[in-house]
């Protein structure tokens, strides 16, 4: 690095009073501008004293910072391996930049050390040295920038300023992703590492149980993510939109979250495995019991039916099927699973079995429903009857001689076997009738007819 001094040191200007004018007086139509007075040049170097404060501040921080010593360390790739190439080149100018800098603000001090009230002289030159191109960079070159150029004091902060914010956009964004990713995925692991174990020892295993592949596939993911985040953090970064500051963005998570999901699912999957383990004995109990009322329902409508079929006549009663033998053979399947602690399998069969054989003792009973409905018919018959009946008796028409014949002929039929359903029904609504009819017409009930035909002498019943 080099800095220019334009301006001559104290103690060593030969030159006569003419020549020094002359010289200034070009210095200051170089400089194009209107020449400082002391206090323009006062607070101009009280100001880039201030600046130059800032950036030394800021340069050390960024030389410190975790994040900086971190991508110096690592073995990087791909996208943070080409932006951290580019930024460091970008620190080593920044230094560059900032010694160039130091220099010529300690020498325009020097400059306004050399009187109290500097003369026309002093003034054109830290006029010149702190406005005009006076600071040559040498050896800073770049694509598009002269191996040495000149620049002025302003123009080197912002120089200093656009790479110091490239150059911390990246340390910060790889800092982030670091602090972020890597102890997530740690964490998610030893998750990860605890359900392998339970899973295991339920028999969830790679090759025998879907979760069991899902736990090869998370653990290969987190591995190689983790790698990844590693070597490459940039490439999980996601710059917010619309931000110019440094390290605007977040980490991206959406690989991490996706596994976390995964694995979370796989967790109560083998929950419920681990659950069945716990209540596996009760609730093939419990299947054992749905299936043997199943049985059991379907031999009362297998007997039911032979009676019907003995008692009814003209009537279709439907077929009794037996007991599924499928459903044993799986009951006995699901209580070898359990002997043999293979709780894997167990679970899914023990869900289907439960919902089949609630199922089964549905439709046994819906079958023993069907084959005893005749026999339901005929006692509602019966009791219809009897109902009539007794109605007759409390209306004093027991003795009625064609609701008698009716009931009888009505009884006979219910009372015998074979039933014919159809004929007895209609034997019980001519009763019924020929009651109501009976219940409408008091006159002509039996004694009531008895005595209008009873004459003052012996009648022909007495007879």
């Amino acid at each position: 690095m080099t800095v220019s001094d334009t301006g001559p040191g104290a103690g060593q200007d030969t030159r006569t009073d003419t020549e020094a004018a002359a010289e200034a007086e070009a210095q200051s139509v170089e400089v194009g501008s209107a020449v400082m007075d002391r206090d323009d040049v006062d607070r101009a170097l009280a100001r880039l004293g201030a600046e130059h404060e800032a950036v030394e501040t800021s340069l050390l921080a960024l030389q410190d910072h975790a994040g900086r010593r971190l991508l110096e360390g690592a073995a990087l790739t791909g996208t943070t391996k080409d932006r951290w190439t580019a930024a460091d080149a970008d620190i080593t100018r920044l230094w560059t930049y900032f010694d160039a800098y130091s220099g010529a603000l300690t020498a325009a001090r020097e400059v306004r050390e050399r009187r109290r009230w500097p003369n026309r002289e002093d003034l054109i030159e830290l006029t010149e040295r702190l406005r005009g191109p006076g600071v040559l960079i040498a050896g800073a070159a770049a694509e598009g920038v002269a191996l040495a150029e000149r620049l002025s004091l302003a123009e080197l902060v912002a120089r200093m300023n656009g790479l110091y914010a490239r150059s911390l956009d990246v340390v910060v964004a790889a800092d982030a992703v670091w602090s972020a990713l890597p102890a997530r995925i740690d964490l998610l692991a030893a998750e990860l590492h605890r359900t392998r174990s339970l899973a295991h020892s339920v028999g969830v295993r790679p090759g025998e149980h879907p979760s069991g592949d899902d736990l090869e596939d998370i653990t290969a993911e987190l591995a190689e993510l983790r790698t990844q985040v590693i070597a490459d953090p940039l490439a999980f970064w996601l710059p917010a939109a619309g931000s110019s500051a440094p390290g605007g963005g977040r980490p991206d998570t959406g690989r991490y979250d996706r596994a976390a999901l995964a694995l979370e699912d796989v967790r109560r999957e083998v929950e419920a495995v681990l659950d069945v383990r716990q209540d596996a004995e009760q609730r093939l109990i419990a299947l054992r019991d749905v299936l043997s009322r199943a049985d059991r329902t379907l031999a009362e409508a297998r007997t039911a039916r032979g009676e019907v079929l003995a008692k009814i006549a003209a009537s279709e009663v439907p077929a009794v099927s037996g007991p599924p033998t499928v459903l044993q053979e799986q009951l006995a399947a699901a209580a070898e699973h359990r002997r043999q602690a293979r709780w894997h399998r167990l679970s899914p069969l023990l869900e289907s079995l439960e919902e089949r054989a609630g199922e089964e003792l549905r439709r046994a009973r819906e079958s023993l429903t069907a084959v005893t409905a005749p026999l339901a018919v005929r006692a509602e018959l019966r009791g219809r009857l009897d109902a009539y009946k007794a109605k007759v008796a409390r209306h004093g028409l027991a003795e009625d001689p064609l609701l008698i014949e009716r009931y009888d002929a009505a009884r006979r039929m219910l009372w015998s076997a074979p039933c014919d359903l159809r004929a007895a029904e209609q034997a019980v609504l001519r009763y019924q009738q020929a009651t109501a009819e009976s219940l409408l017409a008091p006159q002509d009930r039996p004694e009531q007819r008895h005595q209008e035909q009873r004459p003052d002498g012996p009648g022909e019943e007495d007879a």
